[in-house]
């Protein structure tokens, strides 16, 4: 196995889903202001296993975010129940978020021209 290609454990497993939990938690508050919970519970459309994910990472990575003015967070305004912070995405996200977008978009196409570059090689070598 290459240098640097682990078995998905341990702290690069965590630094990868760091790096794609950001623009997910920025997309999910593109759609709404939310609280760490209903974001923690959207994280499965992309794909998150979220009985294996770890909550503390949701509010560490809202909290990074708001340090870095992407969001900000205000106490909500529940009548029942224990009060919850409420995210919100700022201009600055909406910018992060574009950015990564098209970082995704490219790295995409990268890895399919990988990809069709391998397949052609195996097919050729068959």
């Amino acid at each position: 196995m290459p240098r640097g290609m682990g078995t998905g454990r341990g702290r690069g497993r965590r630094r990868r889903v760091m790096s794609f939990l950001q623009p997910c938690l920025l997309f999910l508050l593109r759609r709404g202001e939310a609280h760490g919970y209903s974001l923690l519970n959207g994280l499965d459309e992309f794909g998150f296993d979220l009985e294996q994910l770890d909550p503390s990472l949701i509010y560490r990575a809202l909290r990074d975010m708001e340090d870095k003015g992407w969001v900000v967070s205000r106490w909500g305004e529940e009548s029942q129940g224990p009060q919850r912070r409420v995210y919100q995405i700022l201009p600055d996200g909406e910018e992060r978020l574009m950015d990564w977008i098209n970082d995704l978009r490219k790295t995409r196409d990268e890895i399919d021209r990988l990809l069709l570059a391998y397949e052609q090689h195996v097919n050729r070598t068959d």
